[in-house]
């Protein structure tokens, strides 16, 4: 059965369950990649990186700290395990993986919103995990709950962001131990796309599994991936044991996984990319390798964060071209191990929406898509590096989506796209075409349209207040908030889920660390 029908079939069941998207939304669901991908390296190329995550695996192997189950687990399988380090001999990682589906789905409240992840589809996904966020009016502040789910109605009304995230912003006057609860509540009631789960602890992520049973029902959930965890490798090749615990939460439960590797080059990785990528790829490979164990043909993706730092002052850079290379390399890996590819979008360093800003957004995001991402994480609102949410950040990057949109979309190459009739609708031969009626049956969605960008008159521009792109995005965020509408709930699930997170925190004091 193809996506499209399985699709379909899935959805007419659950129709009765969930209503329809609001007009305010206009989406696609996802994209589907009608571009070629750019193959940086042969053949040869591609099985040198392989061959030395083979001895990476093999010589210095991969620690599992705390989590004896997984070592056992993976001995089991046919590894050997030092102590904690388990070390894995030549295929066993290949064979391990061969269960992860090339291509799964994802499914949202609103069947109309469920995604397809893996092959030519692309999903655009908010950035995650700042503690700040900033917008013009108020500065750099912490966030609290109520950014966290204005940053989720502006995803929800964002026809380029196809997912409405994980952590979008710790909301930190909400106690740590309990604000899962409200973040994963806010993504349910604030939004119909799909969401992330929580991963900060085994008991989290199941308080994530129990509240999306509410909502999708115990027997559609057994079989369907309904919520999923984003985990980072404690790299250089580690896994603490809470995140390999996560681990097999999330697949006992046939939920997703993205295996994310975080490696700065030359501090948590070799400063050399080659060296780099092969360590990455050792380390998302080992993770869903794990997962499969658990649960053969649990959803996953191979992540990666894998970025240059700064070696005079320790930060992190990005849109930098040694990690471009290093996106078209792990993409064209990613597609040989036959798994979805998750690969960061709009990182930046910069601290305010300026040029620098820009420009390594789009360093960091247009490689990406070239090398072939189906989840692109990260893809609205990153700042500072990944310590700051800015809502003006989060409406010019999604103004970016919408060409990158535009261009994964290709080159129409039909009768309309040729127009031979604007050249016979011209009355002389040398009339422009402006008042044909192909221009003007063309004109309204032929070119993608920026909604943050100003291309009139220096005149026009200084008459309508000087204002830059960062000022114009400013307006729009909050026209977006003032104008949303929340997509239905039904009532009943709605208390049910208000009184399992009564329930919850209630059961312990709220702690703060």
């Amino acid at each position: 059965m193809n996506n499209a029908q399985a699709l379909t079939d899935r959805h007419t069941r659950r129709r009765t369950r969930h209503t329809h998207r609001t007009e305010t939304a206009p989406f696609s669901p996802y994209l589907k990649r009608k571009i070629p991908l750019y193959d940086l390296l042969s053949g040869d190329g591609v099985e040198a990186i392989e061959h030395h995550a083979d001895i990476i695996l093999q010589e210095f192997g991969i620690q599992f700290r705390g989590d004896e189950e997984s070592i056992r687990l993976f001995v089991e399988a046919g590894a050997e395990a030092k102590g904690d380090i388990v070390h894995f001999p030549k295929g066993l990682i290949q064979q391990l993986i061969k269960t992860t589906p090339r291509e799964f789905i994802h499914h949202a409240r609103n069947p109309e919103r469920s995604i397809v992840v893996g092959g030519d589809h692309v999903v655009f996904v908010p950035a995650y995990g700042s503690p700040f966020v900033s917008d013009l009016d108020r500065g750099r502040r912490y966030g609290t709950l109520e950014d966290f789910q204005n940053f989720i109605k502006l995803a929800y009304t964002s026809p380029y962001i196809h997912h409405s995230g994980g952590t979008i912003c710790e909301p930190v006057d909400i106690p740590v131990n309990k604000r899962h609860l409200d973040m994963v509540y806010s993504h349910i009631r604030y939004s119909d796309k799909a969401y992330l789960g929580s991963i900060t602890s085994p008991a989290r992520a199941d308080d994530s599994i129990e509240l999306s049973k509410i909502l999708f029902g115990e027997t559609f959930m057994r079989d369907h991936c309904v919520v999923m965890g984003n985990i980072n490798a404690t790299s250089p090749l580690l896994f603490d044991g809470d995140v390999t615990r996560v681990i097999r939460t999330y697949a006992a439960a046939g939920q997703g996984i993205i295996v994310c590797p975080f490696v700065l080059g030359g501090a948590m990785g070799p400063v050399t990319p080659a060296g780099a990528i092969a360590q990455a790829h050792t380390e998302s490979l080992v993770g869903i390798a794990l997962a499969q164990l658990v649960r053969p043909g649990a959803p996953m993706i191979y992540g990666n964060f894998l970025t240059t730092m700064s070696l005079r002052n320790g930060s992190p850079t990005f849109g930098q071209p040694e990690a471009s290379l290093a996106y078209f390399a792990i993409g064209q890996l990613a597609r040989r191990a036959g798994v979805p590819l998750r690969c960061g979008g709009a990182f930046t360093s910069a601290k305010v929406s300026d040029f620098q800003a820009g420009q390594e957004s789009a360093d960091a995001l247009t490689p990406a898509l070239l090398s072939g991402a189906n989840w692109v994480l990260h893809a609205a609102g990153w700042l500072e590096g990944g310590l700051t949410m800015g809502y003006e950040k989060f409406i010019l990057d999604t103004n970016r989506l919408g060409m990158m949109a535009r261009l994964l979309e290709g080159l129409a190459l039909d009768d309309n796209a040729f127009a031979l009739d604007s050249y016979r609708q011209r009355s002389s031969h040398n009339e422009h075409f402006l008042g044909t009626p192909h221009t003007l049956a063309n004109y309204s969605d032929v070119f993608y349209e920026s909604t943050t960008a100003d291309s009139g008159s220096f005149e026009q521009w200084q008459a309508e207040g000087s204002q830059t792109a960062e000022q114009r995005a400013n307006l729009i965020w909050k026209k977006q908030l003032e104008d949303y509408q929340a997509p239905a709930l039904d009532p009943s699930i709605d208390e049910a889920l208000q009184a399992f997170i009564r329930e919850k925190k209630s059961a312990h004091p709220d702690s703060w660390y």
